[in-house]
């Protein structure tokens, strides 16, 4: 008999833990309106992310306020090139600094 097992794996390692560590789930609801606003865009745009990474990275932002996520800078979570919309919400005006 091994001592992995089908479904246990190698008993004998530890478990590495996550890069970025556990964060807390947002249970209050504080920061729905930003993550409905990308789950929608993301529907409206058959998935395509890059056309939603700016709600992408107001959801982030939203998190990080909230503390429901260590703050960090936002170009270290790959949004160094991702400029704000203006106020009147244009989708197709994103536009990505290479």
């Amino acid at each position: 008999m091994s001592t992995g097992g089908a479904f246990g794996g190698n008993r004998g390692l530890r478990p590495i833990p996550p890069e970025k560590g556990i964060f807390p789930l947002d249970h209050l609801h504080e920061c729905d309106a930003e993550k409905k606003e990308y789950l929608g865009c993301l529907k409206f745009s058959s998935n395509k992310s890059e056309q939603c990474r700016h709600l992408s990275k107001k959801y982030l932002q939203c998190r990080m306020a909230k503390n429901l996520m260590a703050k960090q800078d936002m170009s270290e979570l790959g949004f160094s090139g991702v400029k704000e919309l203006d106020s009147a919400g244009d989708k197709n005006k994103e536009s990505l600094d290479h």
